[in-house]
């Protein structure tokens, strides 16, 4: 029965206490280890020491640091479900108590695309021990960050990650943010050294299962069409009344070499933001397109943009509560496309409030994002940056999909499997965070869906990517 080794983040005494108390009660396990506050999971060093002590069929993490306790026999059916599947590692949905009130934590099936280094399984994770030895056995670098993502995509490589869909134990929430504040921390420069690390684990991940593609690119040549205007700024909307004029008023005031037009695609408003936009209709540089009544989400309005006669030659992303830093944005994107010969540009923005006024964590550049591997680092990160443009004549072949999530990632993954995606490292945009934001503030479930389909997306992308290295071996 005793079958489980246990290693125990680090955790303040009275957490320890409880953890001890109620896992030293559960038949299964067969010891318990605290890791010290040197000793992160996180680390190399830590998955080595973790490797050498542990001696029973499974080893399971606590990657939390705080209290856990596991619903009756739910070990038991962890070490079922492991023994009948076949499983590398198994985890599960759980209860969280946060601020006070215990809810239910659901979370998603790991998918050969779920990449992101901060994939939620939750706290706790059952390893069979020889798929856990063995993975660190393989791990040939040493990280400070990285190392518990690495050991999770090198076991990977082998064996399955299951996941139950039952409540099987209960864990304290200490990050009682809301969804929209979270969702920016990945490109916080205070955590650059970590993605240079997970950066490197996913490299070396794609490597190993034939996903990786080498920094060779299509020319795009910008010659395709005929187009009355090289640039246009694309703005979708649906019920955007106290940003969309913003908006606007900043497209029209770009100063360029060129000529250029802003469309405003306008997804069956019901508050007042039609009539917002037919305030600039006397400016000749306004093409305002009026979806009819059927699906069309943020993707069905880009499409309806890329495939209008007046579009130009090159589409450039306006949010509709967003604006530009300055007048310069249009021409500096512009003359990115033509200075790094690349079929999708990806600038620089800055946080703010509704009002204009930097918020945390400020400028958000994606250093991170290098030619020679961005592409490849793109199947980890949770978006590519903004603001992005796009070459219309490519884009006209490959469509957004029609939907109103993820819609941008799914297209960047697309054009970066074989083209270059330009970056621009100046501020020139304004990124506006307000409660209106369609993702200020989700719910669980909500969060689950839009990751299990960016994931998808990744899934789908990292398969090409197989299958074209596969054939060129051929």
């Amino acid at each position: 029965m005793k079958r489980i080794d246990c290693f125990i983040s680090c955790c303040g005494p009275e957490a320890a206490f409880a953890t001890r108390a109620n896992l030293s009660a559960e038949p299964a396990v067969s010891s318990l280890h605290f890791l010290g506050s040197d000793e992160p999971l996180a680390s190399t060093a830590t998955l080595l020491r973790v490797a050498s002590m542990a001696e029973a069929d499974f080893t399971l993490l606590y990657t939390k640091p705080t209290e856990l306790s596991f619903v009756h026999y739910a070990l038991e059916r962890m070490l079922s479900v492991a023994d009948d599947t076949g499983a590398a590692m198994v985890y599960s949905d759980h209860f969280a108590m946060t601020g006070g009130v215990l809810k239910a934590a659901p979370v998603i099936d790991c998918q050969p695309g779920a990449l992101r280094d901060d994939f939620d399984f939750g706290g706790v994770l059952l390893y069979r021990t020889s798929a856990l030895k063995d993975a660190v056995a393989r791990m040939d670098r040493t990280y400070n960050y990285a190392a518990l993502y690495d050991l999770r995509l090198k076991v990977s490589q082998k064996g399955s990650l299951v996941h139950i869909g039952e409540f099987l134990y209960y864990e304290v929430e200490t990050d009682l943010r809301k969804s929209g504040e979270k969702q920016f921390d990945y490109v916080d420069p205070k955590n650059r050294a970590v993605q240079i690390e997970m950066e490197q684990a996913c490299t070396e991940h794609l490597k190993a299962i034939g996903g990786y593609l080498e920094p060779v690119f299509k020319p795009v040549a910008f010659d395709d069409g005929d187009f009355e205007y090289e640039a246009s700024v694309v703005i979708p909307c649906k019920n955007r009344v106290r940003t969309i004029g913003d908006a606007i008023r900043s497209a029209l005031s770009q100063r360029t070499s060129f000529k250029y037009n802003v469309i405003v695609v306008d997804d069956n408003s019901t508050d007042g933001t039609v009539d917002v936009i037919k305030g600039f209709l006397d400016d000749p540089k306004l093409v305002y397109i009026a979806q009819d009544t059927t699906w069309h989400a943020i993707g069905g309005n880009w499409n309806a943009a890329l495939h209008h006669p007046l579009c130009g030659r090159f589409a450039l992303q306006l949010d509709s509560d967003d604006t530009y830093y300055d007048e310069n944005t249009v021409q500096k994107m512009v003359d990115a496309f033509h200075e790094q010969n690349c079929a999708m540009v990806v600038g620089t923005y800055r946080m703010t409030d509704f009002d204009g006024n930097t918020l945390p964590p400020g400028v958000i550049d994606h250093r991170e994002w290098t030619p020679e591997n961005g592409r490849n680092n793109a199947l980890r990160i949770n978006g590519l940056g903004a603001p992005r443009g796009f070459y219309v004549p490519l884009l006209r072949k490959l469509n957004f999909p029609t939907t109103k999530y993820g819609e941008d990632y799914a297209v960047g993954l697309r054009v970066s499997r074989e083209y270059q995606i330009g970056r621009i490292y100046d501020v020139i945009y304004n990124c506006r965070r307000w409660e209106g934001n369609s993702d200020a503030a989700l719910e669980i479930e909500k969060v689950n869906a839009n990751n299990t389909y960016k994931d998808r997306i990744r899934t789908w992308e990292l398969e090409a990517r197989v299958r074209a290295n596969s054939l060129k071996k051929v």
